[in-house]
């Protein structure tokens, strides 16, 4: 297999030694260890060995060591009897998710202990225990009900980090209902599209949200999206400006209203079928709609009790931030890993460093934080303010970081490690994807090197593989792969079969392809080297290049358009909009701020084009494919290789003339 572009240190790196090593008490003290010894087994590797193995015995020890509750047992732990990826968990049993996070706490000492410590970005403060958090999700829950909502409808909530998002995820949870997070960030063309695939019948949203120091319209976007969705019944809103908003009587209704309905009743958590639906979350490919993954109530418990819990060593007396937006994975992970193993979530409103430069680091010092999330993205963005704003903050909370999204620089890796932990804080990477949780993680019990892995987390059979689905030896690059199903896997596509299919297993026949390139050295370090597809990450978002071409092309200007990501020192990956203009299309500057615009409408700010460039035509195969591949490498200035499919080849030279500035069709920067 071809190796591409390594975008954190592998296998052949110059810059590999060890950064940290836990000692003894770490080591003992780890959720990992403890673990270890309630299975039996000596090691990671006998504990990878066991989930092979016996899949059912490793998954009950997981579901027993985190005290998940279920109302009826199971008959069946697994049923593999439609293959690998139609797995069947729990089989017979009935639960929800919200026994295992609120219920479990009532009478006891957690119950009156703070679950979210929540910051605004004017500086506000509300602290809510996990007793007032149950009853708000109680009463949501029994507002919801009395709209006439039932167990399997599906609710998007489209809000911002505030305590209500919380509870509305749990609300919506403990009804029976499926949740749907949006980012907060989408525009109106995003929103309609994720609300009508999922067939929601409801939406949670606020009437506006501050965004550096200026009001964002939220309520307005989910009415232009309406407009689309004639199944959408109930919109619930919650005050949180103070601007007016268009309402849609009996449609619209006030969250306060919501709670009106509840008339002081709580909502009793109700036990559905443990594998049923308790969550669609979006993700894009590289092709097509963004795909709806389906995470059930036992399986995205069982699934993050092991990640977070386990692997990644989240204990009841850590205080977490993680500055996320929790229409991600990353937010249902918080709202779920922290009230399933009772801990803190510090939850904070708008960005980092706004409205000062050094709130991240005012927020983990006032705040108590031990356990702090940092996206590779974030560091980057950190790393360019001046060192005094970090230096005059006391740390000495912290216990340990931890980051997902995107691969890391070494340089990014190191100024989190040493200027921020001061070389004593480790930093647990964390990989995988919406689909499947997590597939690769650090963890306290081996030592750190940068930008590295400890290796597999159990229970997905994890590998490295060459086109033929081959293991491959240390040092080489290949596909990551899963070699069986978790508990964690999504049930596939929402109303997908055959996409699902398509997307994930039948690349390498029996095998979960992942879409990363990995690799291991020899010491069993693992490494992730960047997609293997054409999925675009932004600021750890991840989206595909048909998403934004649908918006490009929407305006009825163009005849074609290829959209790639590329290399950006802060996002991770920033846009770049290749266009074929429609003879009758605006003059060039127009054009452009034109397109930028659409592409801001529909998907938010954080994806407006880094460039807009014009062009001709777009190199294709002979089967008319567009070839993204090519006009990345081009774009980036690398050699695009092997033309010979490629039905214009004239098209990729005249592609690098404009790129070079030796051809005057117009570009924007």
């Amino acid at each position: 297999m071809r190796r591409e572009e390594a975008v954190t240190r592998g296998p052949d790196s110059t810059d590999d030694a060890v950064a940290w090593r836990p000692d003894a008490a770490t080591v003992a003290g780890a959720n990992l260890t403890a673990f270890l010894a309630h299975c039996g087994v000596a090691d990671e590797a006998a504990l990878e060995a066991l989930a092979r193995a016996e899949p059912e015995r490793f998954w009950q020890a997981v579901i027993d060591f985190a005290g998940l509750r279920f109302e009826r047992p199971w008959e069946r732990l697994l049923d593999l009897s439609r293959g690998a990826p139609w797995a069947r968990w729990c089989v017979g049993a009935t639960t929800n998710v919200v026994l295992s996070c609120l219920d479990r706490w009532r009478g006891t000492a957690t119950e009156a202990k703070t679950a979210i410590d929540w910051e605004g970005e004017d500086g506000s403060r509300r602290l809510i225990s996990y007793g007032e958090l149950d009853a708000a999700a109680g009463r949501v829950a029994a507002g919801l009900a009395g709209l006439g909502l039932e167990p399997g409808d599906v609710v998007g909530l489209y809000l911002p980090n505030l305590p209500e998002a919380v509870v509305a995820f749990l609300a919506v949870a403990r009804l029976g209902g499926i949740v749907l997070p949006l980012f907060s960030g989408f525009g109106a063309e995003a929103v309609a599209d994720r609300l009508g695939d999922a067939g929601a019948v409801a939406v949670i949203t606020a009437d506006s949200a501050p965004r550096r120091g200026r009001p964002v319209p939220m309520k307005s976007v989910v009415d232009a999206a309406a407009a689309r969705l004639p199944g959408l019944r109930h919109l619930v809103v919650l005050r949180h400006g103070a601007g007016a908003v268009d309402w849609v009587p009996g449609r619209d209704l006030w969250w306060s209203e919501l709670e009106a309905l509840a008339a002081g009743r709580t909502l009793p958590t109700r036990a559905v079928e443990a594998d049923a639906p308790l969550m669609l979350v979006y993700t894009s490919g590289t092709t097509g709609r963004a795909k709806g993954t389906v995470h059930s109530h036992c399986g995205f418990a069982a699934k993050i009790a092991l990640d977070l819990g386990i692997y990644l060593d989240f204990k009841a007396s850590d205080r977490i931030l993680w500055m996320s937006d929790l229409g991600w994975l990353v937010g249902p992970i918080l709202i779920v890993g922290t009230t399933l193993l009772g801990g803190t979530l510090v939850l904070a409103e708008g960005a980092p460093d706004y409205p000062e430069p050094d709130r991240i680091w005012r927020l983990v010092e006032q705040r108590k934080v031990s356990f702090l999330g940092m996206a590779p993205t974030l560091a980057r963005a950190l790393m360019r303010h001046d060192p005094a704003e970090l230096a005059r903050h006391d740390l000495s909370s912290l216990r340990l970081f931890a980051s997902t999204g995107e691969p890391w620089t070494p340089d990014a890796w190191n100024w989190v490690f040493q200027s921020v932990g001061r070389g004593r804080v480790p930093l647990l990477n964390y990989a995988g994807g919406t689909e499947v949780g997590g597939i690769l993680a650090s963890t306290l019990r081996r030592p750190l090197k940068p930008c590295s892995f400890a290796g597999p987390i159990a229970g997905c059979g994890a590998d490295i593989v060459d086109a033929e689905g081959r293991s491959l030896p240390p040092g080489e690059v290949g596909e990551l792969v899963m070699r069986q199903p978790s508990i964690g896997l999504t049930r596939g596509l929402w109303r997908e079969p055959e996409r699902y299919l398509e997307s994930y297993w039948r690349t390498i026949p029996g095998l979960w392809v992942h879409g990363d390139f990995a690799s291991r050295d020899a010491e069993g370090f693992w490494f992730i080297h960047g997609r293997s597809d054409d999925t675009i990450k932004i600021a750890g978002k991840r989206t595909g290049p048909a998403e934004v071409e649908a918006l490009l092309l929407a305006g009825g200007r163009l005849a074609e358009a290829a959209v790639v990501g590329l290399p950006d020192p802060v996002k991770g990956s920033a846009l770049v909009c290749v266009c074929v203009p429609l003879p009758a299309a605006p003059e060039p500057e127009a054009l452009a701020a034109e397109l930028e615009a659409a592409v801001v409408a529909g998907l938010g700010s954080s994806f407006r084009p880094r460039r807009v460039l014009l062009v001709e035509e777009l190199p294709k195969t002979r089967n008319m494919k567009v070839m993204r591949r090519v006009v990345r490498a081009v774009l980036q200035g690398d050699d695009p290789g092997n033309l010979d499919a490629l039905v214009n080849p004239e098209a990729v030279a005249r592609l690098q003339q404009l790129v070079e500035g030796r051809e005057d069709r117009w570009t924007s920067d």
